[in-house]
Formats: structure tokens, C-alpha cells, sequence
């Protein structure tokens, strides 16, 4: 009987020759101006008739007030302003706006009606705007942006990092049949694909299809989801019979069973299958959406390490502020392929996206690149106790819109925030719950910047994350031997991850004078600090297993707009990578000799060519061998190894007056000579300035 009525009613659909759902890129044409708010935000915007700036999106305002002075930028409101014409065929048709990001609370007027709002800097959002528009006429639409901080809206400061106001993502127009996949469900795909039971032999895998029906009668129609390997061809398929009820939203789903799959293997092998889903009505096909599909079993072992696919697999971890020098948070596609090239290049396996959603473009090329990904929102630094429901709205908009990213493993649900820790403690684990009500296969996580396990917002979330800065923010560097064996004896079932270490490093600062600690506090932020903390504290972590994964701080240089540190206005400098992506420091070889495949020979200090005293010490990084030394033509003596396989030292390097040319050359495993090159200038003992002034004039070390 049910089949008689979907094939009654679907004769009576008619065969229209509907299509499916048209993407437009909306990202051009706008024009811009900061101006203060107004309780009608269309009258504000009229006001300023002609004396608009012309922008293409991805744009923000704060691109160069936010990384150059202190405390000092433009907080508050901008509008957006862009008319577009509407064709007639799109009478019938349903058209929403899509902003992939705009910081950090938006309000869409189309034609001068409100049509949509977001709270939130970093996710997604979508509003059906196709009733206020005009077809075969000309539209208007203004989007009211504020990046004002607010006890409502996480974060509640610029305090760790800027909110860049504008919008900063590219903005889509869909248009889209009435009946379709769903777009405004938070803004996701509308798909959502779940997988159980992973090894080489098989897979279970399941398909939920959210669908809306924009007409007032219910509609017949067909789902087909196909599962397809990399080179297209159909590996499972499924069509599912559905009368779409009037209105609303009703979810299909198809179950699959995949046979001897090629696995997700991380980054030695990132197969990707792909998800389609086609809803046909009328005999066409009106709507289809394609997803990504990694099969692939992740594992968090306490004590023991991270499992993929029931191997132990190397987390080495960095972190990412998606901003850079002169864009703030705009950046193009080939601003993220860079930071990947360079993340990928260093040798990282995981990274850490902080301290909030970022582009659904870098988690894509996370996808296909192998790189295991911890997703978060941006609950940090403080509380208010306003901020309950906003934290739940972008929790919920991150899992929702990121669902089918294979790479990423985990929830990330907050970072350093404490008091008051009760409030905090029953919001983390409200957030918990919701990330599994979600999505009950993922990792959730919680961060604190104590040592100390049972602090009282802790223990709240499946993995503890820890910030430790020893000999940074805190003791000295060897300090994290104690506090990692405490943690082993006292907490050997807990699940716990380094998720931020180090130091910063200003390259204009150079000594050859460092202790086991530094002032931060202070203006001289040299680089030998920020390597030798990181040569000392990852040899730590690489013969410790029981820190399930490690993430140090920081990438890439980044903006902090509240604080002036290190001589630097506006700037974290903890990245291995300057802020404008130029140079990239020593601790960067560091990791790559440690963590790549790629053959690595690196000789330190470089930038620090002037020396201070005529016997000192060289640092050569290289993986494929001990290295041989040369020092004007000579080879030097008394090589010896350092922290790790890879660390080689000279203790005792005597210089001639004037030039000093460093050679070093070694042969790597299919036999090519790899060479490094320097000059170091020694004009006698010179007047250490800065912290160095303090150190013992000494080569103190580990």
C-alpha cells in the first residue's frame, strides 16, 4: 500500500525538468564602511550613501590596526553593503546566503529586512533569503558586522588572541529547488556519515540525509547515496523511497557495508572514498551533495600512546592561528596551502587548529593530506557566566559543519578557563554531552595551564590536555621531567596530552648566553632560548609514551593585540615561523630533522653571525648521519651526540678574528652530498646587553 501512494503521488509531481542546486560565488562587489551603531542599522547604512570604500570578500578591518598597536584598534561596528541582480527564473526557487565566517556577530537585511543573524566569529552560518528578494530586479543586501567583545559571545576578550572584525571568509549564494538537501541546518552539508567496526576486512557505514520540503504538500521523491572509491567507481549504493512531508526537516538514512576497504592511513596514505547523495523528484534529479569519506579507527590509550587503525602512530603535534602579517584573519587559499606546505614539511602528523573553528578549506586539505585534527571552539582565558548558551550554539555548529572531516579526531571544548570553577566545571561537562549527543564516535577534550590533574574544571571531558611553559612562564626548562613521572605515578589511567610548550623567540634577539629560565616579562626574547627549550623539552617527550600526543605553541607567529612583549607591539612570537611566514627559526629544524622523512642538515645560529666569544659552541641538526664540520677549510673535532639521534654538538669552537666560514656536508641515504653553509665575525669580546647581561658567561645546557 505505501508503494502505491509514493508512485500516485509521484506521477502526480509531474516530470519537471528541475536541476540541481546552482553554488554562486558572492564574494565580489561589495563596498564597506566602519561607522557606530544604530538601533536601525538600514538607516545607518543609507546615511553613508557615496561614501562607501569598494572590498572584495574575504575582507577585515583590523588588518593592520590589530597587529601593530596595543590595546589600540577598531572594536565595534561595520557594514557591508552589495547589489546583485535577481533573474527571473529564480521566481520559484529557494536562495539563501552562506557565510563561511564573518567576526564576530552578524545581522543579514535583504532589501531592507532583517533575514538572518549569527553570534560567533568563526563558524558557519546560513539564512533563506529568496522571500525578500525581487526577481528580474535588482537587490540589495547589508550585513551590520561587530567584533566588539561580549560577556555572551565566546570569546569574551581579545585578550589570548583578535577577534578580526569583517567579513573574513567567502560568502556563497545557493540556489536551490524547493525541495532539497538541507542548508540551514547549522550550515553543515545537510549529510552526515558515521562508521563502525573499521579493520582491513570491512566497514559498517551509515548515511544520514537531512531533507527539506519548501512546498505546502508532501512531495515523492527518491534518495540515492553512493559510496565511490578515489577514481570514481561505485563501491555500495542504496536508493531509499520518500514522501517528503510539507515543510520542515525529515532525515533518510542508508547503511553500507564495505569490503576489504583501503583504510585512512594518516599522512603515509590519505585515501579518500567519497559519499554522494542525489534526491530526485519528478524523474530528476534536483539536488546533490558529495562528502568525503576516510575510513580509518582512531584510539587514545592511556599510558601507551594514539592508535590508528590499531597501529601506534606518532602524533607529533603542532598548533595554528589561522592569521598572518598585513591580512589578519583574510587569507586566500593559497595563504592555507602555505601553512600546510609548511606544516607537512616540518613533519608534523597532527595539528592543533586553536583556539577555534577555522576555514573548512584547511580542514579539506587536512583530509587529503593526512593530518589528524583536533577541532575546538573558542571557549578560553575567562567566564563570565554569559556565555552558557553561545558556547553550546558553536559547539554544536563545529561538529555539525566539520562532521565529515575524517582528519579530525577530536572536540576540543575549552582552554584555560578556571574561575568561578564550578560554573566552568558544569558547562565543560554540559558540553561534553552535547558533543556526544552529536557525535558519539569522537574524542572530546578540555585544556587546562595547571600541572596538577584533579584541578577542580579537570576530569571533565574523555582527554586532559595540559599547558606547560617550564623555564618560560614557570621554573626551568628540565623541570618537565618531575612533573611528566609525577603524573605517570599518580595518574596512570589518565588519558593526558601536552597541548601547548615552549617559548618565544624574536630573531632581531640573539646571545650566545642562556640559562634554564628567562624573564618573559622582560623586552630581550632571544632565539637560542626558544631553541633550546624545544631541543630539550621534545627529547623529554619522545621517550615519555605516556603523553598520549604533544602540540607545541606555536606554528606561526601570531596577533595578540592586548599585549607589547619582547619588543614587539601586538605579537605572540612563539612560532617556529615568523608572523609574515619569512623566516623560519631554528627550533623549526629542530622538529624537522626529529620528525621528517626528508633529509635535514642544519647548522644554528646563523642569525646570530656577531659572536661574543672567541671559544664557542655549534649545534648541527641532521637525520641521515653524523655530519662532518669544517671551519675556514679545516675539519673540526670533538663531535659529539646530543639530546637525540639527530642533535650534534662542537662544545669547543675556537675562531679566528675577522670572517669565520662554517661548512658542514654530510652524504644521505641515496648517497647525495647535502651541504650547510655560515659565516660567523669575531672582533673580540664584546658587552652582553639585554637578559643575557644576567646569564653566567657560561654555555650552560642539558
Amino acid at each position: 500500500m505505501k508503494t502505491k501512494i509514493f508512485l500516485l503521488l509521484f506521477l502526480l509531481a509531474g516530470r519537471s525538468t528541475m536541476a540541481a542546486r546552482e553554488v554562486l560565488d558572492f564574494c565580489d562587489g561589495w563596498v564597506f564602511r566602519k561607522m557606530p551603531a544604530a538601533a536601525d542599522a538600514m538607516q545607518t547604512a543609507a546615511a553613508w550613501n557615496g561614501r562607501w570604500d569598494s572590498v572584495r570578500v574575504p575582507h577585515t578591518w583590523n588588518a593592520h590596526d590589530m597587529q601593530r598597536n596595543v590595546n589600540s584598534f577598531y572594536e565595534g561596528v561595520a557594514y557591508y553593503r552589495k547589489t546583485f541582480e535577481v533573474p527571473a527564473a529564480w521566481k520559484d526557487k529557494r536562495v539563501f546566503l552562506r557565510f563561511e565566517g564573518v567576526g564576530a556577530c552578524a545581522e543579514v537585511y535583504v532589501n531592507g529586512r532583517l533575514t538572518g543573524s549569527h553570534r560567533g566569529g568563526y563558524s558557519a552560518f546560513a539564512c533563506e533569503i529568496g522571500k525578500e528578494l525581487r526577481a528580474g530586479a535588482r537587490n540589495e543586501v547589508v550585513v551590520k558586522a561587530d567584533n566588539s567583545a561580549r560577556p555572551d559571545v565566546i570569546p569574551v576578550n581579545h585578550q589570548l588572541f583578535g577577534v578580526y572584525g569583517g567579513i573574513y571568509r567567502p560568502v556563497w549564494l545557493i540556489v536551490a529547488e524547493p525541495c532539497h538537501i538541507a542548508v540551514t541546518d547549522c550550515a553543515s552539508s545537510g549529510m552526515y556519515i558515521t562508521q563502525h567496526n573499521v579493520s582491513r576486512s570491512g566497514a559498517e557505514v551509515k548515511v544520514r540525509v537531512k531533507l527539506s520540503n519548501g512546498t505546502m504538500r508532501p512531495v515523492p521523491a527518491l534518495l540515492e547515496t553512493c559510496v565511490s572509491d578515489a577514481e570514481g567507481r561505485p563501491v555500495a549504493t542504496e536508493r531509499r523511497e520518500v514522501i517528503l512531508s510539507a515543510q520542515g526537516l525529515q532525515c533518510v538514512e542508508s547503511e553500507f557495508r564495505i569490503r576489504r576497504p583501503r583504510l585512512w592511513q594518516g599522512r603515509r596514505d590519505p585515501y579518500l572514498y567519497r559519499v554522494t547523495a542525489r534526491l530526485v523528484t519528478g524523474g530528476r534529479t534536483v539536488d546533490e551533495c558529495v562528502q568525503p569519506l576516510g575510513l580509518r579507527r582512531f584510539e587514545v590509550r592511556a599510558g601507551k600512546g594514539f592508535y590508528l587503525n590499531g597501529e601506534r602512530y606518532p602524533m607529533y603535534g603542532v598548533t595554528r592561528h589561522q592569521d598572518r602579517w598585513g591580512k589578519g584573519s583574510a587569507l586566500s587559499r593559497a595563504d592555507h596551502d602555505e601553512d600546510l606546505a609548511a606544516i607537512m614539511d616540518v613533519g608534523a602528523t597532527t595539528v592543533r587548529l586553536a583556539h577555534y573553528q577555522q576555514a573548512d578549506y584547511f580542514y579539506s586539505r587536512c583530509d587529503s593530506l593526512g593530518l589528524i585534527v583536533w577541532a575546538e571552539i573558542p571557549f578560553v582565558n575567562r567566564v563570565t557566566g554569559r556565555e552558557w548558551e553561545n558556547a553550546h550554539s558553536q559547539l554544536r555548529e563545529l561538529i555539525r559543519q566539520n562532521f565529515n572531516h575524517p582528519s579530525i579526531y577530536v572536540w576540543g571544548l575549552h582552554n584555560e578557563v578556571y574561575q568561578p570553577h564550578a560554573y566552568t566545571a558544569q558547562l565543560t561537562q554540559s558540553l561534553h554531552d552535547l558533543a556526544k549527543s552529536e557525535d558519539p564516535d569522537r574524542y572530546t577534550a578540555s585544556v587546562n595551564g595547571y600541572g596538577t590533574a584533579g584541578h577542580p574544571v579537570n576530569l571533565n571531558a574523555d582527554i586532559q590536555g595540559m599547558n606547560r611553559y617550564f623555564g618560560w612562564y614557570e621554573k626551568r626548562i628540565g623541570d618537565i621531567v618531575p612533573w611528566i613521572e609525577g603524573l605517570e605515578k599518580e595518574w596512570p589511567d589518565l588519558p593526558l596530552m601536552l597541548t601547548e610548550y615552549g617559548a618565544d623567540a624574536n630573531p632581531e634577539h640573539q646571545t650566545e648566553f642562556t640559562g634554564e629560565a628567562l624573564d618573559w616579562t622582560g623586552d630581550f626574547y632571544p632565539e637560542q632560548f626558544q631553541t633550546k627549550t624545544h631541543e630539550y623539552q621534545w627529547s623529554v617527550i619522545a621517550r615519555h609514551p605516556y603523553i598520549v600526543a604533544s602540540y607545541l605553541w606555536n606554528m606561526f607567529d601570531f596577533a595578540c593585540p592586548m599585549w607589547k612583549r619582547g619588543g614587539v607591539a601586538a605579537r605572540n612570537m612563539k612560532g617556529l615561523v615568523t608572523f609574515d611566514r619569512k623566516t623560519r627559526k631554528d627550533a623549526y629544524y629542530w622538529y624537522k630533522a626529529n620528525w621528517s622523512e626528508a633529509p635535514v642538515l642544519h647548522m644554528t645560529e646563523r642569525r646570530n653571525a656577531d659572536r661574543e666569544t672567541r671559544v664557542t659552541r655549534l649545534t648541527v641538526y641532521c637525520n641521515v648521519g653524523r655530519p662532518r664540520v669544517f671551519l675556514n677549510g679545516r675539519e673540526l673535532e670533538g663531535c659529539r651526540k646530543g639530546l637525540t639521534d639527530v642533535h650534534y654538538v662542537f662544545d669547543r669552537v675556537t675562531l679566528a678574528d675577522g670572517e669565520n666560514v662554517l661548512r658542514a656536508v654530510v652524504t644521505d641515504r641515496q648517497e647525495n652530498e647535502l651541504t650547510d653553509t655560515m659565516t660567523w665575525r669575531y672582533a673580540g669580546e664584546k658587552r652582553r646587553v639585554g637578559a643575557a647581561a644576567v646569564r653566567e658567561k657560561e654555555h650552560s645546557g642539558f
